[in-house]
């Protein structure tokens, strides 16, 4: 994996500085999309249409495409002189992006239940997105990333830990309502309910965003903070998208619910 990396860049502060510029090139695309999706629904799911290519099973799709944003950060780790790996700020970083993509690719693809399969055209940019980001977040974590000796008990770090886990949580847990929703073999949406649902009609996508946003705080770096902003743009997209179809579908959703934040929108 260094020789690879190696051919790649003639130096490490061409590769620091390529993994700056991902990052800005990233919050260049979050702009993009938020423009993109104020037209168009993202094309997956209840939204998924021929047009954006032959569909992907979904269970299959979210395996593939998800699965290089952890077997990509793994060999980077594993597999290259991560000088860095051995400070405790870069090590819970770490463990805190493979505890997500270690579910997200690894068990959550396997619990779906009827899900509807996905557009090749998302699948295929999801993959390449799971590629360049888990990339750009473990490099920089694993050999640039420079932290004071006692980041860990800094009020950003520390607030951005909590921040993290309670998204994590709300995301499972989230994740879990939606499945129950279904008994196996059963198809169609019913109105979910319990834990963040009972506030807002994207929970998932709330504990998602805010993971990230937990994550970007205890980073303190352009590369978490720019995934952060690019997770907010999409899933909050999807989420706005969500509670517009709901209320539209449902005659008896809760008029109270809000789309992503509690009481406020």
């Amino acid at each position: 994996m260094d020789a690879l990396l190696s051919r790649l860049f003639s130096s490490e502060d061409e590769e620091r500085h390529a993994l700056d510029c991902m990052a800005h090139l990233l919050l260049l695309m979050a702009a993009c999309t938020f423009v993109t999706l104020l037209f168009e629904n993202v094309p997956y799911g209840r939204y998924a249409t021929s047009r954006y290519g032959f569909p992907v099973n979904a269970r299959l799709a979210w395996f593939v495409q998800e699965l290089p944003a952890f077997l990509v950060p793994l060999c980077l780790v594993v597999w290259t002189s991560s000088g860095k790996t051995s400070l405790l700020p870069n090590r819970l970083l770490i463990a805190m992006y493979f505890c997500h993509y270690v579910h997200r690719s690894l068990i959550y693809p396997f619990l779906i239940r009827g899900g509807k399969p996905t557009p090749f055209a998302s699948f295929a940019l999801a993959v390449v997105f799971c590629i360049y980001n888990g990339y750009m977040q473990i490099r920089y974590l694993s050999h640039y990333a420079e932290y004071p000796a006692d980041w860990v008990t800094h009020p950003r770090f520390i607030a951005g830990s909590l921040l993290w886990l309670l998204g994590w949580v709300v995301n499972v847990h989230s994740d879990h309502i939606l499945r129950s929703l279904r008994r196996p073999g059963e198809t169609g949406y019913k109105i979910p309910t319990g834990g963040m649902f009972e506030y807002v009609s994207g929970a998932n996508f709330l504990g998602e965003i805010t993971e990230w946003a937990g994550f970007a705080l205890a980073g303190h770096c352009i590369h978490s903070s720019a995934f952060a902003v690019f997770t907010t743009v999409v899933l909050g997209s999807r989420a706005v998208a969500h509670h517009k179809w709901y209320l539209a579908k449902f005659e008896d959703y809760p008029k109270h619910r809000k789309a992503l934040v509690p009481f406020l929108f």
